[in-house]
């Protein structure tokens, strides 16, 4: 809601202040955690103790929350204030990797005593290009990666919790809405595997004076493609960028597809229920949606629009298709469709 254009950084906290949607519902101060530089507010609020002040705001109306804090993202987000070295400060992450790395047969993982300096510096950012929910009355922030980053590990993880973002007024499915997961599909990527990571591309090193420095103006590579992607890529500038944008305007088209299967599943969803399907006949469809809609929304919030990682972006779409049109046989034929 109220999206109106692309804006960096510096304009978070504002933007997140006066959104329309603070008038529709009423946000928490889990919001700040990412829409605010929050240590020292956290730290302040748990006197000394960052977990502790991270709870008592996550659960405060958004108005009280946002009283106690004054800047968008800052140096201290992300940087050690004595030796300027890379660091997490956003507990939502600190326990989402934990979490992560637990699966993975890692235990009592410490992200910031753990990774390497290449993986800081995907990290600082994925403190809040994630998907997440808040759970419980509490608003508690959390990151869902228990079982995985991929979308079928996170939707799993949801549906063993019982998670849902609202109950879909046209067909009583119990639907989810996904944020932006552009740390997890990242994940998925050519670029993770071969070691690029986000300040890379984002944030690439330029030369000020007889200093090499990371370029903090964060912006789309496609806006700086001689540092951003020449330094890996020995193609001309046009070359490159078409081959981004190719990449982009398959997956839109794709996503395109995506949602038309997902809305035709819930018109005949409606349609059986008009019709008067029971309760056990409209159950399967329901679930397609969820997963579907899941699925493509997945991707719709993703702000790569496919780039990130082009081939699972394809087959997370192609799923959502198939998760649709399994729901229409299923209801069409009113049997419980195949596993």
């Amino acid at each position: 809601m109220d999206f109106r254009e692309e804006r960096g950084h510096a304009y978070m906290l504002d933007d997140q202040t006066f959104t329309g949607r603070q008038q529709v519902v009423q946000q928490p101060g889990a919001c700040l955690h990412c829409h605010a530089s929050v240590y020292v507010p956290y730290m302040k609020l748990g006197q000394g103790h960052l977990m502790a002040g991270f709870e008592r705001m996550n659960q405060m109306p958004f108005q009280e929350a946002r009283q106690l804090v004054t800047h968008p993202v800052a140096c201290i987000d992300c940087h050690d204030p004595e030796t300027m070295q890379l660091r997490v400060t956003r507990p939502g992450f600190i326990e989402g990797m934990r979490a992560l790395k637990a699966a993975q047969g890692v235990p009592d993982y410490n992200v910031n005593a753990k990774a390497t300096r290449q993986e800081m510096r995907a990290f600082v950012c994925g403190q809040c290009h994630v998907e997440y929910y808040f759970r419980g009355p509490e608003k508690r922030l959390v990151y869902p990666w228990a079982k995985g980053v991929k979308v079928e590990e996170i939707l799993a993880y949801y549906d063993e919790t019982g998670v849902k973002d609202w109950t879909h007024a046209e067909t009583g499915a119990p639907v989810l809405k996904a944020q932006h997961p552009e740390f997890e599909l990242w994940n998925q990527g050519i670029h993770a595997r071969s070691g690029v990571v986000c300040a890379d591309c984002h944030m690439p090193y330029k030369r000020v004076g007889a200093l090499k420095i990371s370029d903090h103006h964060v912006r789309s590579p496609l806006l700086n493609i001689n540092l951003a992607c020449q330094t890996c890529h020995k193609w001309p500038e046009a070359e490159l960028k078409v081959r981004a944008e190719t990449i982009q305007e398959r997956t839109f088209k794709l996503r395109n597809l995506a949602v038309d299967a997902l809305v035709a599943l819930i018109d005949d969803i409606q349609a059986a229920r008009a019709a008067g399907a029971t309760e056990a006949e409209l159950a399967p469809a329901r679930d397609f949606q969820r997963k579907a809609q899941f699925f493509v929304d997945f991707i719709e919030a993703e702000n790569s629009m496919g780039f990130h990682a082009p081939q699972e972006t394809a087959r997370i779409l192609a799923e959502s298709i198939d998760f649709a049109r399994r729901g229409q046989v299923g209801l069409r034929d009113r049997r419980p469709p195949r596993n």
